[in-house]
Order: C-alpha cells, then sequence, then structure tokens
C-alpha cells in the first residue's frame, strides 16, 4: 500500500487493453482526491506477462487491474493469492507489497454484490433462490460472494452443464445446477436473476429466456454495462421488475483495489457515473 501523499502508479494489464474504462475511473477519483499519482493502460502480450508482472515492484508500481486474457494465467505467477480469489479460480487485482512481493485478489463477486446493495440497501442474499445464467468468470465471482453473503439456495444455468458443475465444486456451499433447456422454468420462485452470459452484448444475440414465469417482486440483473440496458433488463423492467446493469460491479470492483494502491477508498458519485455512462 502507498502513503498518501507519495506517487503512487498503478495500471490495467491486458491484451488488447485500449477499451478499458479503468483509467478514466481511477484518474477521477485520484484528481478528486488530490492524489499525487496516475493509472495507465499496461498492453501485454500473454507470453510477457510473467515478466511484465515481474517488472512491477522494479518500475515503483503499487499494483495493477488484470484484465482479459490473463486473470487466470496471472493467479499463478504471484506470490499469493487470497482464499476468495483462489475459489473463484483467478485475480483482478494485483498488489504489490512493501517488500516487493506481488499479493492477488479478486473483487469482481464484491463489485457485483455491493452493486445490488447500492440499488437495493435491503437486499438480502438469503431472501429466496437465485439463479445465476453462464459459467465464465464471472459467474464464478458472482457464485462465490453471493455464497459467502449468505445464499442459500443458489442455481446455475448454462449451456454447458459440466461447466456448471465445475463451479459447485469449486465453490461450495448450496449450489444445483439446472439443465439449460429448463430456465425458462427455473426462473419461478427466484428473488434474484443473473446474467453473466455474453447474451445481450451490444454486437450479440439477446438472451433466449422467457421472463413469463418470473415473480415481479424478482430482482434481475446483468454483469454486462455496454449497452447500460440490455434487452433483458428492458423485458424485466417492462414487466415491473426491479434491475441492476452491470455498471455498479464494474464501478464498485474498482474501489478496494483503489484503497490497496492509493490509500483511500473513494466514493462513487452521480458525477463519476455520468462520467463513465457517456463513454458506453
Amino acid at each position: 500500500m502507498v502513503e498518501a501523499k507519495k506517487y503512487g502508479l498503478a495500471g490495467v494489464m491486458g491484451w488488447p487493453v485500449g477499451h478499458s474504462r479503468s483509467p478514466m475511473l481511477h484518474g477521477y477519483w485520484l484528481q478528486k482526491y488530490s492524489l499525487p499519482g496516475a493509472y495507465v493502460l499496461l498492453p501485454v502480450q500473454p507470453e510477457r506477462l510473467p515478466a511484465a508482472l515481474k517488472g512491477l515492484a522494479a518500475l515503483g508500481f503499487a499494483g495493477c487491474n488484470v484484465t482479459i486474457p490473463h486473470k487466470v494465467a496471472a493467479m499463478e505467477l504471484v506470490d499469493r493469492v487470497d482464499p476468495l480469489a483462489r475459489r473463484i479460480g483467478a485475480i483482478n487485482t494485483v498488489v504489490v507489497e512493501g517488500d516487493g512481493t506481488l499479493t492477488g485478489y479478486n473483487n469482481d463477486g464484491y463489485g457485483y454484490v455491493q452493486s445490488l446493495r447500492d440499488t437495493q440497501p435491503d437486499w438480502r442474499a438469503d431472501a429466496g433462490p437465485a439463479l445465476v445464467l453462464g459459467a465464465g468468470g464471472a459467474a464464478r465471482a458472482i457464485v462465490a460472494s453471493l455464497v459467502d453473503a449468505g445464499a442459500r439456495d443458489l442455481r446455475i444455468c448454462n449451456r454447458t452443464p459440466a461447466r456448471a458443475e465445475a463451479i459447485a465444486k469449486a465453490i461450495g456451499g448450496p449450489i444445483s445446477v439446472v439443465p439449460w433447456e429448463r430456465r425458462n422454468a427455473a426462473i419461478a420462485d427466484v428473488a434474484l436473476l443473473v446474467n453473466t452470459t455474453s447474451q445481450g452484448m451490444s454486437g450479440q444475440p439477446p438472451l433466449d429466456l422467457d421472463l413469463a414465469a418470473l415473480s415481479r417482486n424478482a430482482l434481475v440483473s446483468d454483469a454486462i454495462y455496454i449497452p447500460l440496458e440490455t434487452p433483458l433488463l428492458a423485458a424485466a423492467r417492462a414487466r415491473g421488475n426491479r434491475t441492476v446493469n452491470g455498471l455498479g460491479m464494474l464501478l464498485n470492483q474498482a474501489r478496494p483495489a483503489f484503497n490497496a494502491w492509493f490509500g483511500v477508498m473513494p466514493e462513487i458519485t452521480s458525477e463519476l457515473r455520468r462520467m463513465i455512462e457517456a463513454t458506453v
């Protein structure tokens, strides 16, 4: 962790990485809190990832975010991995410790759960069953954090059942796997519906899901933030369900990383949200 008044340096490591909103996000906070420092793009090809991570300490970095395609590979290259990140099977944040060693974290699940609480302060993970569609990295992080938050009935539904079963085995807890062909019926009693697939993202087909059986009291969320309102969220909102898009997850996952690097736990202001929204 860097002292608040020392020059802090962090960035986002990926390939490609030019599309990332993280420099805008962290740059806003550096300016808001009058902290000397910078957050930069770190385009790193996969074969150069070991050297890039090893060089963080020598270059004076406090740490970095890790994005596609490095989230899994980076976990095996740092000196230690936070237990939650180990369960998830990927890291998205690297912190350079005082002795120069690297610790990996995964803040995606924290970001997701906090985005629900921001939208619905009285939200509880144990309010009823939750159904998560998809079995990629976002799903793994979200499932782990919902279990840790107290979910008592968590269902994963994916086109490839083996991937959903692998998450259930790795995370543990009250998780069951629902066949993809039963997804429309499986939503009937859920309190939370989560889409982590790429369906509904700009350039992708809408999520193939019929909401007819869904309770209007259910909260519907999407990990996607481009567009801000996916066809799933639009359909849910039209029938009276509360909805949460993926922007809150993006913003909230950045907060603990910024705190670790720059010594301040930042706030998500309406100004920051509008600034990021204008770019998506």
